[in-house]
């Protein structure tokens, strides 16, 4: 079975929809709530804050242009791994470690549960915790080949 088969297993069609329909509620508050991503996200690990060289709220526009594309194709996985896997290889050369990903994971949930409020129940929750595992999971994966290239080339 191929990865992207077994990913989209891993979502139901509801499930999927209650990401998409969650997130048209949350673009337009798009600036707002990236700035309230990044606060959670330095809030927890504020050694993440040496990542970001650029603008932080040009960074919120890239974070939410990349989350609308990948809910977007929730329900085209075979499209989201290729981008998913060249972003998780950029971010190793911008100094991004595997135990970030958990971190960001929180700071999502954390601000969707805000800009949503009480459309945030169990099941959209749920729903947002399965898409990130996915998402997370494929970019950790790349992560770690290209670390495991990069160690061998270096060896």
């Amino acid at each position: 079975m191929s990865f992207a088969l077994y990913l989209a297993i891993m979502m139901t069609g509801d499930q999927i929809e209650l990401v998409q329909e969650s997130f048209a509620h949350v673009l337009p508050a798009a600036a707002g709530a990236a700035h309230t991503f990044y606060d959670r996200l330095f809030t927890l690990a504020p050694e993440t804050r040496a990542l970001f060289r650029g603008d932080i709220d040009d960074q919120g526009r890239k974070l939410f242009l990349t989350l609308a594309a990948v809910v977007d194709a929730l329900d085209q996985l075979e499209k989201v791994v290729p981008v998913a896997r060249a972003l998780a290889i950029r971010h190793v050369g911008y100094g991004v470690e595997e135990r970030h990903y958990s971190i960001v994971g929180v700071a999502l949930i954390e601000t969707l549960r805000g800009a949503l409020g009480v459309r945030f129940n169990p099941e959209t929750e749920a729903a947002w915790t399965s898409a990130y595992a996915i998402l997370s999971g494929v970019m950790m994966s790349a992560a770690n080949e290209t670390a495991s290239v990069k160690h061998v080339v270096a060896a």
